[in-house]
């Protein structure tokens, strides 16, 4: 089968290797039907020291069950899933109260010799992990999402982007009445935009600065574009909240200086939510935010404590929060969808088998 691979900073391959077969019986092997890449696989992409052993990369993925294990009770093969990008059993206690990425018994994909960016995936931990898609009746959905790719691009954003940035709000106890402000329009602060909307916050100031993906973050129910960055980004906001600041404010970008500007535009009594994958080792969390009692939470999203209801959600047509996905490739050109969200050439990349 095909598979992708990362050997270094901006050396991405897709190689043949053996298609993978079940080893414990907790496990399910599904055929890929749509997988992606993340903003979060460009961190590597970056960064990441040459290596003769490349890195499988990969972890969204939707796609038909293939073979179950003997413990699988949940599934069954020509199920159309939906795995979240961790791997859980969703009994530990803490799978119990929420925060499924800390689970007892699982891990992630992508670094631990599991890459979804794949034709074929072997997912540990099947009846944990994956979700099966059902229309309203009960019946199934096929592979094709009934005839809409519209439909498979919102059911494969649940697998991280969309309910990444529907983490962050939750987390940031995004609400009615509130002026919610969401730093960065890559495809996780747009899903923060739209799970803003669908959580009622009555204003939604986006700083981003892509005329393109702006104007989507209106279409997802921003109220408010800031383009600018920095002090002059930060008094804009200000401005526009009467000089005191936002309610939440929403980091979906991991560099320092969107955090700062997080601690620039919150209000006093605020949250500040982060779900962008810090790429910093230190940032301030005194001085003004300890004055001003402002609450700092997210992290790493819990997918699978969201997947079910919101798999519903897409499925009755509530939510599209596929349309963040503006370019389609097959999986054998993976490097190319790699080096186009680098260059800003696409905001994210489908990868079709």
């Amino acid at each position: 089968m095909k598979a992708t691979f990362m050997y270094g900073a901006g050396d991405v391959r897709v190689e043949t290797i053996p298609a993978p077969s079940l080893i414990e019986a907790t496990d399910a092997v599904i055929r890929t039907v749509r997988s992606c890449v993340c903003g979060s696989d460009l961190h590597p992409y970056h960064s990441m020291e040459a290596s003769e052993q490349g890195s499988p990369m990969g972890h969204e993925v939707m796609g038909v069950v293939e073979e179950v294990g003997a413990a699988v009770t949940s599934l069954r093969p020509g199920d159309l899933v939906i795995s979240s990008f961790t791997y859980q059993d969703n009994t530990c206690e803490f799978c119990r109260e929420g925060f499924h990425v800390s689970c007892l018994h699982g891990g992630f994909f992508g670094g631990q010799g599991i890459g979804l960016q794949a034709e074929f995936v072997r997912v540990p931990l099947a009846d944990g992990t994956l979700v099966a898609v059902r229309a309203a009746d009960g019946s199934a959905v096929d592979e094709t999402g009934n005839g809409s790719e519209e439909l498979l691009a919102s059911l494969l954003s649940l697998s991280d982007v969309y309910l990444t940035g529907y983490h962050a709000a939750t987390m940031g106890q995004v609400g009615p009445g509130q002026t919610v402000t969401v730093i960065g329009d890559g495809a996780v602060g747009l899903s923060a935009v739209l799970a803003s909307r669908q959580l009622g916050a009555d204003r939604i100031i986006l700083m981003g600065r892509h005329a393109s993906r702006t104007d989507l973050g209106r279409e997802f129910g921003a109220t408010d574009v800031v383009a600018e960055r920095g002090e002059e980004g930060i008094e804009l906001v200000r401005d526009l909240t009467g000089g005191h600041g936002s309610h939440v404010v929403l980091e979906a970008v991991g560099h320092r200086p969107a955090y700062e500007q997080a601690a620039g535009v919150v209000r006093a009594g605020g949250t500040i939510s982060r779900v962008g994958v810090p790429q910093y080792r230190e940032a301030p969390i005194g001085g003004s935010l300890f004055l001003n009692n402002i609450t700092l939470t997210g992290g790493t999203a819990p997918v699978r404590r969201y997947l079910e209801s919101a798999t519903a959600q897409v499925v009755a047509g509530e939510i599209n929060p596929g349309r963040v996905f503006d370019v389609a490739m097959p999986l054998t050109q993976a490097p190319a969808a790699y080096a186009a969200m680098d260059r800003r050439e696409a905001l994210k990349v489908m990868l079709v088998p």
